[in-house]
C-alpha cells in the first residue's frame, strides 16, 4: 500500500491554499507537487486522477478529490481514517 498523502496543486491556486492549510492543521506530512513545476503538469493530474482541476488529494491509495471533496471527508470523520491508515 501507498502509505503517503500526495497533493497535487500549483502555489496561486486558492482552493490549494485552503487544502494545503487542513493538512496543515491536521499535522499531516505531505508532497507537494506543483503542477507548474512539473512537465506535462496538468496532463498529470488528469493521468492520475481523472480530473482536470486542481488540487487532487491522494491518501495512500486512495483518491480523496478536491478541496471540497478533502473538507467534506473531514466532516464526515472519513479523513481521519484514511489518515490513520498511513500513519
Amino acid at each position: 500500500m501507498n502509505c503517503e498523502v500526495i497533493v497535487y496543486a500549483n502555489n496561486t491556486c486558492p482552493y490549494c491554499s485552503k487544502a494545503r492549510k487542513l493538512l496543515e492543521q491536521k499535522g499531516v506530512a505531505y508532497t507537494w507537487h506543483n503542477i507548474d513545476q512539473i512537465p506535462n503538469g496538468w496532463q498529470k493530474v488528469k493521468e492520475v486522477s481523472g480530473r482536470n482541476t486542481i488540487p487532487q488529494i491522494f491518501i495512500g491509495d486512495h483518491h480523496v478529490g478536491g478541496c471540497d471533496d478533502l473538507y467534506a471527508a473531514d466532516k464526515s470523520g472519513q479523513l481521519d481514517e484514511l489518515l490513520a491508515k498511513v500513519k
